[in-house]
C-alpha cells in the first residue's frame, strides 16, 4: 500500500516536472525581498566605490570602527576579485532574482533547466559569498556591513531554491529529506547565517567585549 502511494506521489512530480515547476507566494517573497536586499547593497558600495575613487579621504557612512569599515573593504584587492568591482556582479544578477520572484507571484511556471539554472546561479553567489566572508574575517581584517546583508540575502536565497528543487524532485534526494525540508525548510538558512554570526563574533571577540 505504501509502495503504490509513493509511486503515485513519484508519477505526479514527475508529470509535474515535464508541465513546468511553479512556486508559492513564500518562495516568490524571498526571491523579491533578497533580490531587492542584495540590490540595494551592491548599488549602496557602487555609490561609495564611486565616491572613495573621487575622493581618497571619503568615509563611507558603514565605517564605524577598526572592525566595522565599509572602506577597507573596498579598498581591498578581494575588492575586485574578477578584475571588476564585485558589486557589479550583484548589480546584473539580482535584479534577475526580483524578476523571477515576480514571475513567480503571477502564476509563472519554469522548466527543470530553469529551476536549475537558478540554483546553480545561487549555489555560484554562496560560494562567493563563503570566500569573500573568509577574506573579509582573516585577511582584510575588517567587515562591511552592506556586505554582510548581500551574504544573508543569497544565504536565503540559496537554501530556499534549494528546498524547492528538492521537494520538487528536480534535485535527486532520499524521501527524508523531501520530507524534513517540507517541515523544517527555515532550518539550513538559519543555523548556515549563525554560524557565520559566530565565526564573526569570534573572530573580534576582543573588539566586540571590550
Amino acid at each position: 500500500m505504501a509502495t503504490g502511494s509513493v509511486s503515485a506521489e513519484e508519477k505526479g512530480r514527475r508529470q509535474a516536472v515535464r508541465e513546468g515547476v511553479g512556486g508559492s507566494r513564500s518562495l516568490a517573497w524571498l526571491l523579491v525581498v533578497t533580490g531587492a536586499a542584495g540590490l540595494l547593497s551592491a548599488w549602496v558600495i557602487t555609490l561609495d566605490k564611486i565616491k572613495l575613487a573621487e575622493d581618497p579621504g571619503f568615509k563611507p557612512g558603514c565605517s564605524l570602527n577598526p572592525v566595522v569599515s565599509c572602506g577597507s573593504v573596498m579598498e581591498s584587492a578581494q575588492a575586485a576579485a574578477f578584475g571588476f568591482p564585485n558589486p557589479m556582479l550583484g548589480l546584473a544578477t539580482y535584479p534577475v532574482v526580483i524578476g523571477i520572484g515576480t514571475a513567480l507571484l503571477s502564476g509563472a511556471r519554469f522548466g527543470r533547466a530553469y529551476w536549475l539554472g537558478l540554483n546553480a546561479g545561487c549555489l555560484f553567489g554562496v560560494g562567493f559569498c563563503t570566500w569573500l566572508q573568509y577574506q573579509s574575517l582573516y585577511e582584510i581584517n575588517a567587515l562591511c556591513l552592506w556586505c554582510s546583508l548581500a551574504w544573508v540575502a543569497t544565504i536565503f536565497m540559496f537554501w530556499y531554491v534549494t528546498s524547492h528543487n528538492v521537494r520538487q524532485g528536480l534535485l535527486p534526494a532520499p524521501a527524508w529529506l523531501r520530507g524534513f525540508l517540507d517541515e523544517f525548510t527555515w532550518v539550513p538558512p538559519v543555523l548556515h547565517t549563525g554560524v557565520i554570526g559566530m565565526l564573526i563574533l569570534t573572530r573580534w571577540w576582543d573588539f566586540w567585549t571590550a
